[in-house]
């Protein structure tokens, strides 16, 4: 049935899928440097998942106190518990200022001081002089960044002339004797087939936060772009870190952004406790998000939580006043009206730590280039594949982001592909035919999930992974609990061989959109559980009960985790890069925990 699909083709030097913030900063970069440039995103780019991004991008301006990039990128490797690559974290550090500024110029609304300088607002874990004050380090527009810089940068790109293709659902790489030559596209509105040849493919896809049950991520993050490389033979690094965000909105999961704390808000527990102060005293509530998440869960787990059934906490906000909140908070204080029903000017908001970041992705170098293990080889470049943002993992973030260094993330690393882009590809060089057999197997793919006949529903299997996610992955991991989990998750990829996709029709068939992306969610849900298991240690977001400490001795290296056809997992390792790009900051040895 595979030749009785319409085909139409493209070829570009560039394509781009997905049109978050890294996608449209490598869309812009390459376009405006005159690359012939295409952008592969299947919702309309002002419609991407960072325009939920709200509390700011960090950057060590100093417009509010002293700073500087050495400091950042202190607590940046800190943050990370020295899992992060330190030649990448300084180069995203030392390249944030430029990248802010460079923003203002595109014309990103930030929020300014009465000097008219951009604002910035203090973000956990963000301090001044390695760790002896607290940064205002977080470039702000309101609590709406995100929004912001992803309308700035659609615009421009825009201006530049680069192509879209939306409303495209991205479905496999091209892939030729392990090189990258282009991707296949449905196109959801016509049925048709988009088959685009290109020297350089960029994987900006975002996460797959739907592989849990609660989670801050949209619905459309399901991280198609990973679940392309594992199809591929590559594979994904360090998926068993899962940032747990500390305030998503109770039985909803919208995000309250730290910007919230950032501005004087607090946590308290059903004594009225601030319970912050006991488990951090000197960041208290500024603390990283790892530490938060897992001190409200003790709270909870202790019997502290509030609400009915004390599995929640509060969020106060009351005392800020209302000229901060209308100022600096507008959209959060709409969220809470929405949808917890509640005044931050008269009461506290009830917070649930909620999945909220991958940490772990397709493995990346600093100029944005997908790397593999190879012959001994753990820097070995794949040929015309390129990833970044939360698709990726650099690894800047290693086993726990900082808050406000994603929206920074998204726009370095976008703007560091293009450059590499540049460097790598004459425009407008000629492209070596594809043939039938090179895309057969895509068509394949696609017929085969396309005309699934079994007697099980997406929505039930996505039902099953997301609440056995949730159970046996979440903030505190055992092993008991993670062999149960691998067992069940062993169960739920075996049931989707028994998937129905009840309507064979291209044309907006939502049905057929959803089950390819549950294909996609499984696989890395396998990854993240296995990869969990594997590492008997605590780092980071990573926290098993049964294994309290961090062990720098075994476990100072990156998972690589492959999957088969049947999302079997096998496992390596890459080293920590433990070295810097310049001799103006020292490598940061691991350390006991200070917080």
């Amino acid at each position: 049935m595979t030749n009785a699909y319409k085909i139409i083709d493209h070829t570009y030097d560039v394509v781009i899928v997905g049109a978050g913030g890294a996608g449209l900063r490598a869309t812009l970069g390459m376009a405006a440097q005159g690359l012939s440039t295409a952008c592969i995103t299947k919702v309309f780019p002002t419609r991407s998942h960072t325009v939920a991004a709200q509390g700011g991008m960090s950057a060590s301006l100093g417009n509010m106190g002293d700073d500087h990039w050495n400091w950042h990128m202190y607590d940046t490797i800190k943050g990370s518990d020295w899992l992060g690559d330190q030649d990448a974290i300084e180069y995203m550090c030392r390249e944030a200022v430029p990248a802010v500024i460079e923003l203002e110029h595109f014309g990103v609304p930030f929020s300014r001081t009465e000097e008219g300088k951009i604002y910035q607002r203090p973000f956990g874990g963000m301090t001044t002089n390695f760790g002896e004050g607290t940064a205002e380090r977080t470039c702000a527009a309101a609590d709406r960044t995100g929004h912001a810089i992803l309308h700035t940068l659609y615009q421009q790109s825009i201006k530049h002339h680069a192509e879209f293709y939306i409303e495209h659902f991205a479905i496999d790489l091209i892939m030729v004797d392990g090189e990258c030559k282009g991707v296949i596209s449905l196109d959801l509105a016509t049925g048709e087939l988009h088959r685009y040849q290109a020297h350089m493919v960029v994987l900006a896809t975002g996460g797959c936060g739907r592989t849990y049950f609660s989670a801050t991520s949209a619905h459309t993050c399901t991280g198609d772009g990973n679940a392309m490389v594992l199809r591929a033979g590559l594979p994904l690094q360090d998926m068993e870190f899962v940032q747990f965000h500390p305030t998503g909105i109770y039985g909803a999961g919208v995000l309250i952004t730290e910007g919230v704390r950032g501005e004087g808000g607090y946590l308290t527990n059903n004594e009225g406790e601030r319970f912050m102060e006991r488990y951090a005293p000197n960041a208290k509530d500024l603390a990283s998000r790892d530490v938060v998440s897992r001190s409200m869960t003790m709270e909870i787990n202790g019997g502290r939580g509030v609400g009915p059934d004390n599995d929640h906490c509060f969020l106060n906000l009351m005392h800020l006043g209302n000229d901060v909140i209308e100022k600096r908070l507008p959209g959060i204080s709409e969220s809470a009206r929405i949808f917890a029903g509640v005044d931050v000017n008269k009461e506290p908001i009830p917070v649930l730590p909620t999945v909220h970041y991958n940490m772990g992705g397709i493995p990346t170098n600093y100029h944005g280039e997908v790397v593999t293990l190879k012959d001994g080889d753990p820097d070995t470049v794949v040929p015309g594949l390129m990833a970044i943002g939360e698709a990726a993992c650099v690894s800047v973030h290693g086993a726990n982001r900082l808050g406000s260094n994603s929206l920074l993330d998204i726009v370095v690393f976008g703007r560091a592909a293009a450059l590499r882009a540049a460097e790598l590809i004459k425009p407008g060089s000629a492209h070596k035919p594809l043939t039938e057999e090179d895309s057969a197997p895509i068509l394949e793919h696609l017929d085969r999930i396309r005309s699934a006949k079994g007697s099980t529903g997406t929505a039930q299997i996505r039902d099953n992974m997301q609440r056995t996610m949730q159970k046996h992955a979440a903030v505190f991991r055992t092993g008991e609990s993670l062999e149960e989990g691998l067992v069940k998750m062993r169960d739920i990829v075996d049931s989707f061989d028994d998937v129905r996709v009840d309507d064979p029709n291209l044309i907006w068939n939502t049905d057929l959109v959803e089950t390819l992306e549950l294909e996609n969610l499984l696989c890395q849900a396998q990854t993240i559980i296995y990869g969990a298991n594997n590492r008997t240690e605590s780092r980071g977001a990573h926290a098993r009960d049964d294994f309290e400490e961090r062990n720098d001795d075994t476990w100072m290296k990156h998972t690589l985790a492959w999957t088969d056809e049947k999302a079997n997992v096998s496992i390596d390792y890459r080293p920590v890069h433990m070295y810097t790009l310049t001799d103006e900051c020292e490598v940061i040895p691991p350390k006991t925990r200070v917080y």
